[in-house]
């Protein structure tokens, strides 16, 4: 479903019908409406420019309609069945009598239908002029857009941002087909698989992995690297694979994937060691690649790596524009974390630079990290490995404060751990936590690092009880040298 050309088309600052010979003008061109596209349309508007954002599918894009925000309701659903499974050891006489498929798919609809019922007002209501088609770079400056009846339109930018997101990958010789499927079909299975492989045990594969083990399915990781999410710091992926052992994950690493045998009846999945796997299906989550094709960028001078859109440090492609301004590239086509948030920001970024005004250029490494699996995964800042890198191993200290410790985790349920990195008579470099719930702490973790926090500044603050932030509060008391609820 599209969303309505007139109700996000309420106005425009052109002072003429766009034709192809006669385009209109803008201060800035957005080609993508999903985080990093929409986020620099919203605030280049509220900052007084005009802005047309061009958009094929719907608005929100891959976060909003396949990918953080229904996998969330999926993953909250899967918190519901567990609770409900496992309601006697809290004294509650509940149990899980069955998932009911349609039903979930209904409540995720609906979350992300209100979410995006919400975004086409919002852009409405800032004066934006939304473009329903594909569109194209056809020179800097110039985006041609062909709608959906085949109609082609240009459109005059002064500004072009590019914004196109990123696609669920495959491997090269795997073909997707009904037992074969990527995140984007995983979204809309009617029924919960008996038994399925996931390829690949980053972030999408844990989470789905969580998913359909909460809902009753057999599962079995693979992942090629020797740690399940293995971007994280080492200490996180041990102690989620010790949590999916307990939950009865399977899971192989430090295996390749060979090839895969569907039939009517599901699939066998053989990895290069010889080992296989049947099941009803294979979801393949090897990642998600840069949606950069066809757009006309290599010709209009735009410059690529393996898809992705190279920038310097203010996002700039070096591709100036006739009127005097930019190419700029904002989210997952610009090489480094693939995450809605780093989009979002990017975009308000950039907004700001074309409107003159002088934003803090945005450090990767204070972008917090989370992973929505049960237990949760939640960082930011450098792990240990690469702190050690950066400092010297003798230069580096950390500390590792469990949940057992903290009163709300008692009362959830859940175990895990803060860890804490900090350079040497520093400031906090980096925190890593794992339990359930913990995405919720992480914001105060951004703080710490972003702001270059000595573990004896958050010592001295006063949190909560009984809150899980407590632990943060209990982990830097133990790094500044007075444990509390810790042994020395």
């Amino acid at each position: 479903m599209r969303a309505p050309h007139s109700a996000n088309s309420l106005s425009t600052r052109s002072q003429h019908v766009p034709t192809h010979d006669n385009p209109a003008t803008f201060d800035i061109v957005v080609l993508g409406g999903g985080s990093g596209g929409y986020a620099t349309a919203l605030r280049a508007a509220q900052l007084g420019l005009s802005v047309a954002l061009v958009e094929e599918s719907k608005l929100g894009g891959t976060c909003l309609h396949v990918g953080c925000v229904p996998t969330k309701a999926l993953l909250h659903a899967a918190e519901v069945a567990d609770a409900a499974a496992h309601g006697a050891q809290f004294g509650v006489r509940s149990s899980l009598d069955g998932i009911d498929m349609p039903g979930v798919l209904a409540y995720k609809d609906s979350v992300v239908a209100g979410l995006y019922k919400g975004l086409q007002g919002l852009v409405a209501s800032r004066k934006i002029t939304v473009v329903d088609g594909h569109g194209t770079l056809v020179s800097p400056g110039v985006v041609e857009v062909t709608s959906p009846d085949g109609v082609a339109t240009r459109y005059n930018g002064t500004n072009v941002v590019l914004a196109t997101g990123s696609y669920a990958r495959s491997l090269p010789g795997l073909e997707l087909g009904d037992r074969v499927i990527t995140s984007d079909e995983a979204l809309t299975l009617e029924t919960v698989p008996k038994s399925v492989v996931v390829l690949g045990g980053g972030v999408i594969g844990v989470e789905f992995a969580s998913v359909w083990k909460s809902f009753g399915a057999d599962v079995q990781v693979v992942e090629a690297l020797p740690h399940l999410v293995p971007n994280e710091d080492v200490a996180l992926s041990k102690a989620l694979e010790r949590a999916f052992r307990k939950r009865g994950i399977k899971f192989s690493l430090g295996e390749r994937f060979a090839q895969v045998k569907q039939s009517q009846d599901g699939v066998q999945v053989e990895l290069e060691s010889g080992t296989t796997f049947d099941a009803d299906l294979l979801l393949v989550a090897v990642g998600r690649g840069p949606r950069t094709a066809d757009l006309g960028l290599e010709a209009a001078g735009v410059r690529l790596d393996r898809g992705f859109v190279l920038t310097d440090e203010l996002l700039r492609t070096g591709v100036a524009t006739p009127a005097g301004g930019q190419v700029w590239a904002v989210g997952d086509i610009v090489p480094g974390l693939q995450l809605a948030h780093r989009g979002f920001a990017q975009g308000i970024f950039v907004a700001e630079q074309i409107a003159g005004l002088s934003p803090v250029a945005i450090d990767e490494a204070t972008i917090p990290r989370v992973t929505y699996c049960e237990p949760e995964v939640a960082s930011v800042g450098v792990t240990e490995a690469r702190a050690a890198e950066l400092y010297g191993s003798d230069q580096v200290e950390t500390i590792e404060y469990n949940l057992a410790g903290n009163g709300k985790s008692k009362i959830l349920g859940t175990q895990g751990f803060a860890k804490l990195v900090r350079r040497k008579d520093g400031p906090v470099v980096g925190m890593h936590l794992i339990g359930s719930r913990v995405g919720e702490l992480i914001g105060e973790g951004q703080l710490i690092v972003g702001w270059e926090a000595f573990p004896e500044d958050v010592a001295s603050l006063v949190h909560a009880h009984p809150t899980q932030n407590e632990a943060l509060g209990e982990a830097h008391m133990a790094l500044a040298g007075k444990p509390l609820h810790a042994h020395n």
